[in-house]
């Protein structure tokens, strides 16, 4: 528990005074400008990261809103009803509306990334058509409507595919940082469990959001032409920048993750 504890401290004084999350958007874009650079000019070595099946890529990337949705539910639940109860002075029942409130987030972030992905794979159709040899005896090539209909038949679909691994890892990488954010004013108990939770959770985000920029880097140096990367990573920056820049900045929204001042005071505002 001590390492933990101590890994705990390093990373909170990394992350306070909010340098490392004004700086990763610019980071992100650099990331797939660059790397994109490498990949064009044949300069990146052959890694086992350049085959889609590495574990990275299958067991986290390819299911990466799940590990971000289930790391960060816990996560706002106890921070948010700590602060409400210790900092705002909030009774219980005001606690767990605020506790929902913020959870809603979530809910926000789920339909970005599902109507986001829901996008790129209808311009993906729309866009392409199907590569696939003529099957004996047919006069004519079967017409394709979808990628799914031509890998069905084994067939190559080109079409323009905006990169989604670009897009859901820049907005899950900075909508974490956002939210661990509200540690800079939550006080707990040295020796509680609830510290420790806390811990195990902020650590595992910390760890999550390093994994997820890794692999941004491996899918910028990878995969994907530079236009389909650029639009990925935009679209990620528009999601976040839209709900935590703006949106959650209106009265009705779930609003942000809580500071170390009253929600009266005037101070609270997105200055931090």
């Amino acid at each position: 528990m001590e390492r933990l504890e101590r890994c705990g401290r390093w990373l909170r004084a990394a992350l306070a005074g909010g340098r490392v999350r004004r700086r990763l958007p610019a980071a992100l874009l650099a990331i797939a400008l660059l790397g994109s650079a490498l990949k064009d000019s044949d300069l990146v070595p052959d890694t086992p990261l350049r085959n889609k099946r590495n574990p990275l890529n299958v067991y986290f990337v390819k299911v990466a809103w799940a590990w971000t949705l289930w790391l960060l539910l816990p996560f706002i639940a106890l921070t948010t009803y700590q602060l409400a109860r210790t900092k705002l002075l909030y009774g219980r029942p005001q606690s767990a509306l605020l506790v929902l409130r913020r959870l809603s987030a979530l809910a926000v972030g789920t339909a970005v990334w599902f109507c986001c992905t829901q996008l790129f794979i209808y311009i993906e159709n729309l866009t392409g058509e199907c590569s696939i040899p003529a099957k004996p005896g047919e006069n004519t090539p079967r017409l394709y409507a979808t990628k799914r209909e031509c890998h069905q038949d084994s067939g190559v679909w080109n079409g323009f595919d905006i990169s989604g691994h670009c897009f859901l890892l820049s907005y899950c990488a900075l909508m974490i940082l956002e939210e661990v954010a509200v540690l800079e004013g939550l006080s707990m108990d040295h020796n509680s469990r609830l510290r420790v939770v806390v811990n195990v959770l902020f650590v595992s985000l910390c760890l999550l959001t390093v994994i997820w920029v890794f692999m941004f880097l491996c899918t910028a140096l990878y995969f994907h032409d530079f236009s389909q990367k650029l639009l990925g990573v935009l679209i990620g920056l528009s999601g976040w920048y839209g709900t935590y820049r703006f949106w959650y900045l209106k009265p009705f929204s779930p609003g942000l993750p809580l500071p170390n001042v009253p929600l009266s005071s005037k101070k609270y505002s997105y200055s931090r």
